[in-house]
């Protein structure tokens, strides 16, 4: 399979499409729960789906309906997942608090992280060694693997609940948005063999929720979605980090590539293309979308799901990756 597309939501099923055609292929039942989050592993054997207190992992080349395993632990709604690079371990994020790190051909917990309060996102930063999470006390934490302690611990906007966190592919950048509809950037560099974060930019982009927020691949994009009905591209362009006298409320904006348009509720998350010329939409309205970005117009929309679609996933890379 060379394009994997998968969506799910509040209906408990999770559905795979033919992603040029539109056609539903696959659905799986999920009956214990929404889906919050969908992952696929790097290599596109498994579908990772978090709901509510677990995490399923699904094979992507059976025709079983049943999980290969189940991760259980979490005691909330998983709202958060991401895969190791070689598929070794996975990462969860949950509202009951905490970030932990599963031995993924087991299911065993390898290591547990307290936030202290409600995580929202967890990703995985492309190094391996570092693991950035969000939380709804408004803060953002670096977890140093190789120290197994919190590095960093950032407050961009006092105590706004901290939605969504993204990190570049090439590891340069770090942004995180709010339930403000603000987004905060930082740069990623290495000093003595450890990250440093360096403020770049902060600026409205929404004035509601921003529910996702995720750079492209080759990292010239940045995508928000938000409860305003709408997803947002912006360009993504070398900035001066913000000088330490300037108020530290200052807002500059990345240029706005493209306001995309049509969704009738909520838009929950998004998912890049390959080659960061498409943009795949999860909306509260039932469907997802695949945006042209260059037209902004939407080439597919994937009509299936009797509740809102919240969460998609797609790997599109080539298998020589």
């Amino acid at each position: 399979m060379s394009v994997i597309l998968c969506t799910a939501g509040y209906d408990h099923t999770i559905r795979f499409w033919e992603a040029l055609s539109g056609i539903c292929s696959r659905t799986i039942q999920h009956p214990d729960s929404q889906v919050n989050r969908l992952c696929i592993s790097p290599d596109k054997r498994f579908l990772a789906a978090a709901g509510h207190h677990n995490v399923k992992l699904f094979d992507i080349r059976s025709t079983n309906p049943a999980p290969l395993l189940v991760f259980e632990g979490h005691a909330g709604n998983v709202t958060g997942v991401a895969f190791h690079c070689e598929g070794k371990w996975m990462v969860t994020s949950s509202e009951d608090g905490s970030v932990r790190i599963w031995e993924t051909r087991t299911g065993t917990i390898q290591r547990t992280y307290l936030h202290g309060a409600p995580v929202n996102d967890v990703v995985i930063h492309p190094n391996q060694g570092e693991i950035i999470s969000c939380d709804r006390a408004g803060t953002v934490k670096v977890w140093d693997l190789a120290e197994n302690t919190c590095s960093h611990s950032l407050e961009p906007d006092g105590d706004v609940s901290m939605s969504s966190v993204t990190v570049a592919s090439d590891g340069s950048l770090l942004c995180a948005a709010n339930n403000t509809g603000k987004v905060f950037v930082w740069a990623l560099t290495q000093l003595y063999d450890r990250t440093q974060l360096i403020p770049i930019t902060q600026f409205t982009a929404h004035n509601e929720y921003i529910t996702r927020i995720l750079l492209s691949p080759d990292v010239k994009k940045l995508a928000t979605c938000s409860a305003d009905h709408t997803a947002k591209i912006w360009k993504v362009v070398e900035m001066e980090p913000l000088a330490p006298e300037l108020d530290p409320k200052t807002e500059r904006a990345y240029p706005l590539e493209a306001t995309l348009t049509g969704h009738q509720r909520w838009v929950w998350d998004c998912a890049f293309s390959a080659d960061s010329a498409y943009l795949v939409t999860a909306c509260s309205d039932h469907y997802a979308r695949l945006w042209e970005l260059h037209s902004q117009q939407i080439i597919r929309q994937y009509n299936g799901h009797h509740r809102g679609a919240v969460c998609v996933a797609l790997n599109d890379y080539s298998e020589a990756r």
